[in-house]
C-alpha cells in the first residue's frame, strides 16, 4: 500500500526482531552506529538519531585526526541521521534476531550532511543529468578469510579447509576445488546477499591462498549499487565470523601474496537505453568503441594521479602497487588487457563498457565511484583524447609520474582542481586532512611493519 510503513511491512515478515542495527560506514568503511530496541525503532523512521558528523572524518584505526578543525576543535557536534528504508533487511548472522538499516547524515533541516561520502557521490550524480547520460555500473570485491588464530610467531594464516583438514598455501587461480573448499561459507554470503536485495554473479578463487572474489550485479541506481556494496561487505565480514573465520577487505594483507582489489565496471546509457559507449564495429577494433567511449578512457587516464589518494587511501593501500602482478603501475588502456588500468572487455557492443582496476578493496565505494564518475564526466565535457592502447605487459615497470606513495598522493589530491570542483574544496581538504594526520601518526608510532597482520 501507498505510504504504509517500511518498518511495519519489515516486522510482518519478521516478526522475531528484537532490535533494529541503525549503522553507516565511515571513511574506512567501518561500520559504526547503534542497537535499538524495536520498540524504538518507530520513532527512529519518524525523526531519526544524533550521531556526530565528524565520524565521517575518522582514521582507518578509529583516531580522531581533527581535520580542519572538526572532531576535538569544534566539540564533535552532532548531525542527524535518517534511514534509508530500502536498505532495512533481516540479519541473519545475528546471535539473536535482529534487522539492520543505514543512515544518511543530515541537518534538522533536511540539508545532507557535506562530508559524508554517500553525498559527495550525489553531487558528481548531479553533473550528469547535464549530459543526458544514465551510468550503469557493477562492483567487482576481492577479499581473505583469514584463520582466527594467528601464527606462533603473532602473523595471520590462511584457514583450515573445512574438507581436507589442511592449511593450504599454494592456489591455483579460478580453481573449483578452492571454491568448493569453502563452498559452505560461500553460499551463505550469497543466500544472505539474496534476502537483503544485494544481487551478486559469480564466484570465483583468486590468486592467493584464501582469497575470494564474488561479483555484484550491474544497476543503474548508483546510489543502490553503493549501498549494496557495504551490504556486501558486511554480509561477508559477519558470515564469515559465524563460520568460525575472519574475512578482511584490506588491500595488501600479505607481502608475498596478490593483493584485493575494488573494480568498477561502467558504461553509459542515453533516454533510449542504448550504450553510448559501442561504435558498432568489431570488437578489438577502433570503431568498437564510440567517441565518447575514448573521451572517458581520456578523462580517467588524465585524472588517475589526482585521485590515487581516493583509490588507495591507507598506508597499507600503496604495498598492493608492484609490477607483475595484475595491479596497474600506469594510467594505462586497452582492449582485454589485465594489466591496464583501463580495460575495456571482451563484450558485445550493447555491453560494452569500461572496467577501472586501480582502487583496492580498502577504498570507499562511493568515493571511488564518485571519483570514476566524475573522470568520465570530465573526460567526456572536455573530449579529452584517450591516446593509444597499451599493448604487451603494462604492468612490468611503475610509472614513475603516479604517486604511489602515501603522503605524495595525498598532497596531489588536496592540490586537484579537478577534485575540488567535482568534490568540493571543504571535503578534499577534510579528507586529506585526514589521512595526512593518520599518515604522520602512522610513521611517528613506528607501525610499518605491523600493517602486514593487524
Amino acid at each position: 500500500m501507498p505510504g504504509e510503513s517500511p518498518l511495519k511491512a519489515f516486522l510482518e515478515q519478521y516478526p522475531e526482531t528484537r532490535y533494529l542495527d541503525v549503522y553507516y560506514p565511515d571513511l574506512s568503511c567501518v561500520f559504526r552506529g547503534k542497537r535499538y530496541p524495536i520498540q524504538q525503532a518507530d520513532k527512529l523512521f519518524k525523526s531519526g538519531l544524533m550521531i556526530p558528523g565528524g565520524s565521517f572524518l575518522l582514521a582507518v584505526n578509529g583516531d580522531c585526526m581533527d581535520p580542519e578543525g572538526m572532531g576535538f576543535s569544534d566539540g564533535d557536534p552532532d548531525e542527524n541521521g535518517m534511514p534509508l528504508a530500502n536498505t532495512l533487511v533481516h540479519c541473519p548472522w545475528a546471535q539473536v534476531p535482529t534487522g539492520q538499516v543505514m543512515i544518511s547524515l543530515q541537518s534538522l533541516e533536511g540539508e545532507p550532511y557535506y562530508f559524508e561520502p554517500r553525498n559527495v557521490l550525489i553531487r558528481v550524480l548531479e553533473r550528469f543529468k547535464e549530459l543526458g547520460l544514465r551510468p550503469v555500473v557493477a562492483f567487482e570485491l576481492e577479499f581473505y578469510l583469514l584463520d582466527r588464530e594467528r601464527s606462533p610467531e603473532g602473523r595471520i594464516q590462511v584457514p583450515v579447509s573445512p574438507l581436507s583438514g589442511q592449511r593450504t598455501g599454494t592456489t591455483q587461480v579460478y580453481s573449483m576445488d578452492d571454491v568448493e573448499e569453502f563452498a559452505c561459507f560461500l553460499d551463505e554470503v550469497t543466500r544472505t546477499c539474496s534476502t537483503q536485495g544485494v544481487d551478486t554473479g559469480a564466484i570465483s578463487g583468486e590468486y592467493a591462498p584464501g582469497q575470494f572474489e564474488i561479483n555484484l550485479q550491474h544497476t543503474d541506481d548508483l546510489l543502490a549499487a553503493a549501498d549494496h556494496c557495504i551490504m556486501f561487505e558486511r554480509a561477508v565480514l559477519n558470515t564469515a565470523r559465524r563460520h568460525g573465520y575472519q574475512a578482511t577487505f584490506m588491500a595488501k594483507p600479505w607481502k608475498e601474496q596478490s593483493g584485493s582489489g575494488l573494480h568498477l565496471h561502467v558504461s553509459l546509457l542515453d533516454d533510449d537505453g542504448n550504450n553510448v559507449f559501442d561504435g558498432g564495429g568489431r570488437y578489438g577494433e577502433p570503431d568498437c568503441g564510440s567517441d565518447l567511449l575514448y573521451h572517458a578512457l581520456g578523462g580517467l587516464r588524465e585524472t588517475m594521479a589526482d585521485c590515487l589518494g581516493i583509490f588507495a587511501p591507507n598506508v597499507n593501500s600503496y604495498h598492493r602497487f608492484v609490477p607483475n602482478i595484475y595491479v596497474p603501475v600506469t594510467p594505462s588502456w586497452a582492449f582485454e588487457n589485465r594489466s591496464v588500468a583501463l580495460r575495456v572487455p571482451k563484450s558485445p557492443g550493447d555491453a560494452r563498457r569500461i572496467e577501472h582496476r586501480v582502487a583496492g578493496a580498502d577504498a570507499n565505494p562511493y568515493l571511488t565511484l564518485a571519483a570514476v564518475l566524475a573522470g568520465i564526466h570530465h573526460g567526456i565535457t572536455g573530449k579529452l583524447p584517450s591516446g593509444d592502447p597499451a599493448t604487451g605487459n603494462a604492468g612490468e615497470e611503475v610509472d614513475p609520474d603516479m604517486p604511489f606513495e602515501p603522503l605524495k598522493a595525498f598532497r596531489r589530491s588536496r592540490g586537484s582542481t579537478f577534485l575540488n570542483d567535482y568534490f568540493g574544496e571543504r571535503y578534499m581538504r577534510a579528507y586529506t586532512s585526514c589521512k595526512i594526520n593518520e599518515y604522520r601518526a602512522f610513521v611517528r608510532e613506528g607501525l610499518e611493519d605491523v600493517a602486514w597482520y593487524l
